[in-house]
């Protein structure tokens, strides 16, 4: 499983240490890895000021976080002032041991850790709806979306993963190479396999009154 920031710079990386895990599972670190990410380079009072933080704490997180590989000081953008320091999240194919070889406090970190992303993904989505119905322009179809189905092994479905994450680095450039309209598109992957069908009949949740007979029809509306 591959985790942001970015895709690879080379060979992946697996993140097996527990410390460096629960590192990168903090709430506010999570906050500004996606910020970084997603905007751009930025100071820690840029940090502070778009995620409601003090300037302390973020620059005390992102030391925390150069610390263990996830983001680096880099050249200052937009004119700010000299001694001002700027911070970008680092690229790479980070990568999580399976979960069958995870310790139970390793699995605790990692539930932690994709409960956050999902989340932070969901609400992102749900902005650039807002936004679009709001100022719809000619980015406002930009929501390419797929659900499917296939049967593989498990040997194929590791195949699949490693053919998803060469496809993104196909469409990977420097930014000097990178078109003035181009924007940054978020994208996600998440395949997980069916569960095993039981003998048991599916629970369904009744609601507590049903005055409705089972062949009633939706009433139409005019």
């Amino acid at each position: 499983m591959a985790k942001e920031p970015g895709t690879t710079d080379g060979a992946p990386e697996e993140l097996s240490d527990l410390r460096v895990l629960k590192a990168l599972a903090q709430p506010r670190r999570q906050q500004m890895l996606q910020h970084l990410t997603v905007h751009g380079p930025a100071t820690s009072a840029t940090l502070a000021r778009a995620l409601g933080l003090n300037t302390g704490a973020t620059s005390y997180h992102l030391r925390e976080l150069a610390r263990y590989g996830f983001v680096e000081e880099t050249e200052g953008g937009g004119g700010g002032h000299g001694r001002e320091r700027w911070w970008r999240a680092i690229p790479g194919d980070r990568r999580f041991p399976p979960r069958s070889k995870q310790s139970a406090e390793t699995r605790l970190v990692m539930d932690e850790l994709n409960r956050l992303s999902y989340a932070a993904d969901l609400e992102l989505f749900e902005q650039l709806q807002r936004d679009s119905d709001a100022a719809p322009g000619e980015w406002a179809d930009a929501f390419p979306y797929s659900r499917g189905t296939i049967r593989l092994t498990l040997p194929e479905l590791r195949a699949f993963f490693e053919e998803y994450i060469a496809l993104l680095n196909r469409y990977k450039r420097p930014d000097a190479e990178t078109p003035a309209d181009a924007r940054t598109v978020l994208t996600r992957l998440l395949a997980f396999p069916a569960p095993e069908p039981t003998d048991e009949p599916p629970v369904i949740d009744k609601p507590a009154t049903t005055d409705e007979s089972p062949s009633s029809e939706p009433e139409a509306t005019s």
